[in-house]
């Protein structure tokens, strides 16, 4: 069973399109007429009107996706069942962490389409987030044995690296898009939308979040987080990273 076929139920409803990152993605795909959308799951940030085919391993995520959305199919990045060249540009948005072979992946991104354009992330900057390094450290080995940003741009080719900071009132539930927002983590719905929550170790889980808890009624993690508090935005270590022959 794909990992979202099973942790992926209601994901539509929990990460959905910011629009402020969907403007710097499109601006990234410029006039690419045609997209292919790897790793495209429910759907966020599909560019309408010019996504040629959407690609996912998940029946569970697929089956979420908009009735206007662009025709999908059940496939891996590793082999993307496409002819080279298929489009003018890929996507692929927070996708490549999850992909078994991810080096084999860039290499069909690079097959297919002259622009690509993929969201990942500073894995050392998640791991070193309030919520790991205090509640859950035990997710640090997990998002340290991912593939970083930086390992990701030099095997796509990427010549250009946007950083994508996250808003305070980030509308995409990313696992650190609650960084001013602590009490959501405590949200079952949050937690089940989330994968580094929910492939997180139960327990270890529930440790935390008994903590978190008790720091918010008491008021703790406020005065450890005073900083964050009159900030709008927050750097997660998310990058956009381009690359174009």
């Amino acid at each position: 069973m794909q990992t979202y076929d099973r942790i992926g139920v209601d994901y539509a409803k929990g990460r959905r399109t910011d629009p402020r990152w969907q403007t710097v993605i499109e601006d990234a795909l410029g006039g690419a007429r045609s997209v292919l959308n790897i790793g495209a799951g429910t759907g966020s940030y599909e560019p309408a009107g010019r996504t040629l085919l959407a690609v996912d391993p998940s029946a569970e995520m697929l089956c979420q996706r908009p009735g206007e959305a662009a025709p999908a199919v059940r496939a891996v990045a590793e082999r993307l069942p496409v002819r080279d060249g298929a489009a003018d540009a890929v996507l692929a948005v927070l996708t490549v962490h999850h992909w078994t072979e991810w080096r084999r992946g860039l290499a069909e991104l690079r097959r297919v389409a002259p622009l690509r354009v993929v969201l990942a992330y500073d894995t050392r900057l998640h791991a070193d987030y309030w919520f790991v390094r205090e509640y859950v450290p035990e997710l640090a080995e997990r998002e340290l044995a991912r593939p970083s940003a930086a390992d990701i741009a030099p095997v796509l080719g990427a010549r250009r690296v946007v950083p994508l900071p996250v808003p305070w009132d980030c509308t995409d539930g990313v696992f650190p898009a609650y960084w001013r927002r602590p009490a959501a983590y405590l949200d079952p719905g949050v937690q089940r939308n989330c994968s580094a929550l929910a492939q997180a170790d139960p327990e270890a889980l529930r440790r935390g979040l008994r903590r978190l808890r008790a720091d918010l009624a008491d008021g703790r993690w406020q005065e450890r987080h005073r900083d964050l508090l009159d900030r709008t935005e927050f750097d997660a270590g998310f990058r956009l990273l381009i690359s174009q022959d």
